[in-house]
């Protein structure tokens, strides 16, 4: 967009030049060298608002290499006579421009190519165009007008680079923080086959050495035997959660992250026929520790926290909130994954899932997250 603007700004500022110089030149040149060379500039920028970065790439190698062929064509339409007030060729005004698109479209080396060409180029036009008493040295000006442009296009080059290196960082931090949810995702069932252990094998194998065969046993090993058959064939995958376990594991989520905070539960009508995919119940309560876990970090000492969970027969709402500092979720440094990836990215990223973040300084806040069968 800048590069357009700085197209459409030497438009505007040399339309006269532009005019007085048609008439050295064959009718045709300068109406289709205008057009294209600032058309193709204009154009440029504007696909910049497409989502498809190829077409900006292509666009701008087009505004580069129509800027060149304008240059070498030149010589084609001139006629004279001679440019006897001072000024140059209109295409000498701004070849660092036309760089400027080459830096977006080619590699640094071929950009300042393009540039030394562009600039060489334009100044041996003005070296033809000018009259023999006011024309200066051809390489003093070659040279000035390289190194006059090499600031600018050194500067996008560089701009791209670090563009290039932020998106580099920030790609590689948030895959470090999804192997972080990787791994507490495996620690989570390293803990259920752990419970499933020590409260199913080892509790019936235990009540089978005390009492024997007994009616009970035998139903608790049935049950033992159903839940190692769920993990082996992987139908666990499929477990969903009903009402009172989804509300289990959120008060369980809650209270590992804080043993003081309290649910407050909203059961709507036929809120009991609410079912949940496990991994989803998962999710939320992931979500719900990390917002408590951001609550206790940065909302003061003096803050009071609340959790507030709304069921229907097909969504499941959860609210916290406390009355601490609160913040300006706009100024979250990038960098900052709590809030991005833990507790908005998990949600969105889950099916139904969505996340809400309300809060102002010295107002609290408020994190919503929900889900819904779709």
């Amino acid at each position: 967009m800048f590069t357009a603007a700085g197209y459409l700004f030497y438009l505007l500022l040399l339309l006269p030049t532009i005019l007085s110089e048609d008439t050295h030149l064959a009718p045709w040149w300068t109406p289709v060298a205008a057009v294209t060379v600032f058309g193709s500039g204009i154009a440029f920028g504007l696909t910049s608002f497409l989502p498809d970065t190829r077409v900006l790439r292509v666009s701008a190698a087009a505004a580069a290499v129509i800027y060149l062929v304008a240059v070498a064509t030149w010589p084609l339409a001139w006629h004279g006579p001679s440019l006897t007030n001072g000024e140059g060729v209109w295409l000498s005004a701004f070849p660092g421009v036309a760089s400027l698109a080459a830096v977006a479209a080619c590699r640094p080396a071929v950009a300042f190519a393009h540039m030394i060409v562009g600039c060489a180029g334009v100044q041996i036009l003005n070296h033809i165009a000018r009259d023999g008493s006011i024309t200066s040295p051809l390489i003093p000006d070659i040279a000035f007008t390289i190194m006059f442009c090499t600031l600018f296009v050194g500067a996008a080059v560089m701009a791209l680079r670090t563009g290039r290196l932020l998106d580099a960082t920030t790609d590689s931090t948030h895959a470090a923080a999804a192997s972080a949810a990787a791994s507490r995702a495996r620690a989570v069932e390293r803990e259920r086959f752990d419970a499933l252990i020590h409260d199913g094998v080892m509790s019936t194998l235990l009540s089978a050495s005390r009492l024997g065969a007994t009616t009970s046993v035998s139903r608790q090993s049935r049950s033992t035997m159903r839940q190692l058959d769920a993990l082996r064939t992987g139908t666990g995958l499929h477990e969903r959660f009903d009402s009172a376990e989804i509300l289990t594991h959120l008060r369980t989520a809650a209270t590992d992250v804080d043993e003081n905070v309290v649910l407050k539960i909203n059961r709507r009508q036929q809120a009991d026929s609410l079912t949940m995919p496990a991994e989803a119940t998962r999710a939320v309560g992931a979500a719900l520790a990390e917002a408590l876990r951001n609550s206790i970090r940065h909302a003061g000492d003096d803050a009071d926290r609340a959790v507030e969970v709304a069921l229907t027969p097909d969504l499941l709402s959860v609210r916290v909130s406390d009355n601490g500092k609160g913040f300006d979720p706009r100024t979250v440094p990038p960098h900052r994954l709590g809030l991005a990836v833990s507790i908005v990215g998990r949600m969105r990223q889950l099916p139904g899932g969505s996340a809400r973040i309300d809060s102002r300084p010295s107002d609290g806040t408020r994190v919503h997250l929900s889900w819904s069968e779709t």
